[in-house]
This record gives structure tokens, C-alpha cells and sequence, in this order.
């Protein structure tokens, strides 16, 4: 099978974190006074959290931290690590953004205050018509979305939000998995794509796919993994290619590649009229 999360996180609802080593991790490089906001935070939110469960039976804590180490790992800087950490205590009304400013600083209450406010464009969202038939109202959304974040870190931060969502998705009932994957696809993995976070965007889509169309996606996914030695021969050889080409040219340069993710396949089957079948027959350069 096709393992659609990337190794960004450190936990799951099955595999509970050890909490106290992970407030070590995060907060290792950073200098001491940046350190100690970031711990400040994290007892705040621990006593608030501790016993609170979301819809998928995780604790809030447990996703606020999801959510704050996916940031980490974008190497995003102390007051978005802290505005993550609080950004659930002020949208269930257990922090008033006054308190967030008095304990932390302005800017971190101004992150807060915007993740708070990308809610109104979801409910948008969620009372429009059907997808297919809104196309232009769905770019509007996303360009209030963006209108609406005076700081990209907001953005940044909801994205980082809506990701660790889909990670633990299939724990809500069907017809809410379908409409957050339909509005993960309208709506956030094209901010992610404008943004140019690859690989949050490429993850969003594959989560999406796979509840809005599971038979499909579990299908390709069974295929592509039989073929996956195929694909990451065909990688490295192009890499090993192009290196050697650019050395011998004197150009100092990392190469990387990677097979196409699964919805990206889906859609160019889509256009092409293809079946996983014929896609794969094409060769690997198709992948």
C-alpha cells in the first residue's frame, strides 16, 4: 500500500506521544528566550486540553501539537509555533485574544486572531452548491482566504490545521469525510500550491482522494506499490543523468526526484482517458 503521510509528524490516535520528549525536540534550536514562549505555551494549552477530545477521540492536545510540529519542521519561527499551540483554546473560548497578547506579545494574538477568522470562509464554503458548479465562487473563497491573512503565517498555520485533520479523517462519519475532502481540495491544497509547500499540497490531495473516491484510490494504491521498485529505478537513474551533466559543466547542484503521487496520476488519467492499466503500460517516465 501507498503510504499517503509523510513522516512530518510524530504521533497518531493509535501511537499516543511521550509529550515531555517532544517539548525537548521542539524547542532544541531554538535561542532560550524563544524556548521558554514555546514552553509557556505548552503548559498553558496541557492544562486546558489534558481531558478535552475532538470528534476523532484524540485530545485537543495531542492535535495541537500535531499541528505545531508539522510547523516546526517547515523550520517556522517561535511566534508561529506558539500561535499553533494556541489557536484551539481561543476558537472554544477558553482564551480571549486579550490574554493571548497579555501572556505572549501582539503578534502572536494577531496569528491566533486570523486562524479564528479563516473560519467564516469555510462555512462559506460549506453552504455553497455543489463543487463542480462553483468553480468561480471557490477561486473567490481562496482569494479572501488569502485577502483576509494580513500574515502568510496564518495561512500557514490553517494549512498545517487542515492537514493533521485529514491524517485522522477516518475516524468522522462518511459524509463529513467526503465534504472536508471536497473542501481540502477547493480550497486549501491550491493555497498550498500557490505557496509553494509541495508537499503538504501533494499530501492534502492524496488524503482527499481516498475519501472521496476510496474504491479508486485503493485500487491505484495497491497498483503503484507493486510497481514502486520500477519507479524508484527510473528516478535515481534519471538523478544519476543529470548530475553527471551538470558536473561536467561545472554547475554545483543537488538533484532530487520523486514518483508522482496518486492524485496527480488520477487527474492526468482523467484527462488522458485512461484506465491505471493503460497509464502504467506508458512507462515509467509517466509516473
Amino acid at each position: 500500500m501507498v503510504n499517503t503521510t509523510n513522516p512530518l509528524l510524530i504521533s497518531s490516535t493509535e501511537s499516543p506521544i511521550a509529550l515531555d520528549a517532544w517539548i525537548e525536540r521542539i524547542t532544541e534550536n531554538y535561542p532560550v528566550n524563544d524556548k521558554q514562549a514555546i514552553i509557556d505555551a505548552y503548559s498553558l494549552i496541557q492544562a486546558i486540553h489534558q481531558t478535552q477530545n475532538r470528534t476523532s477521540g484524540e485530545t485537543y492536545l495531542i492535535h495541537v501539537v500535531n499541528v505545531t510540529d508539522i510547523l516546526a519542521q517547515l523550520g517556522l519561527d517561535t511566534d508561529v509555533l506558539v500561535a499553533a499551540l494556541l489557536h484551539e483554546c481561543v476558537e472554544t473560548k477558553q482564551l480571549t485574544l486579550s490574554e493571548v497578547e497579555k501572556r505572549f506579545n501582539p503578534v502572536v494574538m494577531r496569528l491566533v486572531d486570523g486562524v479564528a477568522r479563516m473560519r467564516l470562509i469555510e462555512n462559506l464554503h460549506e453552504q455553497s452548491p455543489k463543487r463542480v458548479e462553483t468553480e468561480n465562487q471557490t477561486e473567490s473563497l481562496r482569494k479572501m482566504l488569502l485577502a483576509m491573512a494580513e500574515d502568510v503565517r496564518v495561512i500557514l498555520i490553517k494549512l498545517a490545521d487542515r492537514l493533521h485533520d485529514m491524517r485522522v479523517l477516518r475516524y468522522l462519519p462518511v459524509e463529513k469525510r467526503r465534504r472536508m475532502s471536497g473542501e481540502t481540495l477547493d480550497l486549501f491544497a491550491p493555497l498550498a500550491n500557490r505557496l509553494g509547500i509541495w508537499q503538504i499540497k501533494w499530501e492534502l490531495e492524496d488524503l482527499s482522494l481516498r475519501y472521496l473516491e476510496p474504491e479508486t484510490y485503493q485500487h491505484m494504491a495497491q497498483l503503484l506499490d507493486e510497481r514502486r521498485i520500477d519507479r524508484e529505478n527510473y528516478i535515481q537513474k534519471v538523478v544519476k543523468i543529470l548530475s553527471g551533466a551538470l558536473q561536467r559543466t561545472g554547475i554545483h547542484a543537488e538533484v532530487s526526484g520523486r514518483p508522482k503521487h496518486i492524485y496527480s496520476i488520477w487527474r492526468k488519467m482523467q484527462r488522458k482517458g485512461l484506465t491505471l492499466i493503460k497509464y502504467l503500460m506508458l512507462g515509467p517516465s509517466e509516473f
